[in-house]
């Protein structure tokens, strides 16, 4: 793996560590929705994972990872659907897929 490659693992990593810690008090879909200083701040890192996911896989075509093109394309519409974007779907990801993605990418540390 390059040191580029190495650096947007990291990149997604630290993401979803990020999204851990801002999310880490909230235990409900209410308390998701009616909080808009987290909403931003976890899409802002579904963003930067989508980016990164996207870029790693420019650097290392061979890796498989699953969802990788619901995950980049998730990003996409972050960044130019943003008024499309359901609270459920987010909640959803961080529910069901995350750790999923997590544990994908410390195995390839």
């Amino acid at each position: 793996m390059t040191g580029k490659s190495k650096k947007y693992l990291s990149d997604i990593l630290r993401a979803i560590d990020l999204i851990e810690k801002f999310t880490v008090d909230i235990t409900d879909y209410k308390t998701y929705q009616g909080d808009l200083k987290t909403q931003s701040a976890v899409e802002r890192q579904l963003a930067i994972i989508g980016e990164a996911l996207n870029k790693l896989q420019k650097f290392e075509p061979d890796l498989e990872i699953e969802n990788d093109k619901q995950i980049i394309g998730f990003r996409n519409r972050l960044v130019h659907a943003y008024d499309s974007i359901d609270n459920s779907i987010v909640w959803a990801i961080l529910n069901r897929y995350l750790q999923k993605l997590k544990g994908e990418m410390q195995s390839l540390k």
